[in-house]
């Protein structure tokens, strides 16, 4: 994405004047000419039902690649597919009828019409489409008690606070049961321990609802607590994308390893991180999970085992590695022992 007068153009004649040129080289000749070369090179896929988060310092890029998936501005060059259909290439109707049917969005402003009641409100896509009065409302009604706002159905946004607010906007965006869920910074507004309740009802959400997901965030205990995959940006690209503990346990660079120095690690830490192989007889006892956190399996072994060791199973039940005692407490050491290190730096 390029900001300024004729950058489509510019872009093109950069591209064919030095084919092959990487990003850098290329934004570099678009500032020159006093375009603003904003995001680069961005790539990424989210399957079905994942939670993809974004995320970086103000500035990076984050809200406008999200405002150009979703053609809220038009993308420089590029390609932004949905189920295969290019909505680069889609007509104005046609893109319509996908943010009307197939897309949810919800800001971080709530944008709540103040003469509209919450399930006015919240019925308002569905009377743009032209639904009647009555399934509209019942429609509404269903979804203003999936985000626990039962009762405020006949209140107005000024009777609100602001996490109810924010509830009204998400039930508004999923009144119409879109495919695809796009959420800039949708809590950054709200207090702390709102954000964090929120965050919560937001996950039972997806865990009953099952959307594709692309939230915007600058907050990485927000990325780390909602994610399945997570997408580092800075200066307009992504330095890196991997799931919650890839991000925390293996930062590609600097930038990354500063925004989680904070984390816990012992909490994003797995077994299979660091279990031994299954040489031998595996060890009898209650089986641990490869996905299972440290902390988890450390309560395992408080409860259940004592010293020692115990197997590690897959899914299917089969012996894929053991983990001792002594080892399990020496790992959740050396992690919080570099988060000191961190941050005494």
């Amino acid at each position: 994405m390029v900001f300024g007068d004729g950058a489509r153009g510019a872009l093109a004649d950069a591209q064919a004047a030095t084919p092959g040129a990487g990003r850098d080289l290329i934004a570099a000749g678009l500032s020159d000419k006093g375009l603003v070369p904003a995001v680069r090179d961005v790539s990424f896929e989210v399957g079905r039902g994942e939670l993809f988060v974004i995320m970086g310092l103000s500035g990076s890029g984050k809200s406008t690649v999200i405002r150009c998936v979703s053609r809220l501005i038009e993308p420089t060059a590029g390609r932004v597919a949905i189920g295969g259909e290019d909505l680069l290439t889609a007509s104005k109707k046609r893109l319509i009828e996908l943010r009307r049917n197939r897309i949810g969005m919800v800001f971080q402003h709530f944008g709540l019409f103040p003469h509209m009641t919450v399930a006015e409100n919240v019925a308002f896509p569905l009377r743009v489409q032209g639904v009647r009065t009555g399934e509209r409302l019942a429609r509404a009604g269903e979804v203003i008690e999936l985000v626990g706002l039962a009762g405020k159905e006949a209140a107005y946004p000024r009777e609100l606070s602001g996490g109810q607010r924010q509830r009204v906007g998400i039930a508004r965006s999923l009144v119409m049961n879109p495919d695809i869920w796009f959420l800039d910074e949708p809590f950054s507004a709200l207090d702390p321990l709102i954000r964090r309740q929120l965050q919560d009802e937001f996950l039972s959400l997806q865990a009953e609802l099952n959307k594709s997901i692309v939230f915007i965030t600058h907050d990485i205990a927000e990325a780390l607590k909602v994610a399945d995959r997570i997408a580092i940006m800075r200066d307009g690209v992504i330095v890196q994308v991997g799931t919650p503990a890839e991000i925390v346990l293996n930062p590609v660079d600097a930038y990354v390893a500063e925004f989680a120095s904070e984390v816990p690690k012992g909490r994003l830490m797995t077994v299979e991180d660091m279990m031994a192989p299954a040489n031998g007889a595996a060890p009898t006892g209650p089986a641990l999970a490869p996905g299972m956190s440290l902390e988890e399996a450390l309560t395992r072994f408080v409860a259940d085992a004592g010293p020692g060791a115990l197997p590690v199973h897959d899914g299917d039940g089969n012996t894929v590695g053991t983990v001792s005692a002594d080892a399990l407490v020496r790992a959740i050491g050396t992690a919080k022992a570099g988060e000191a290190d961190d941050g005494a730096r």
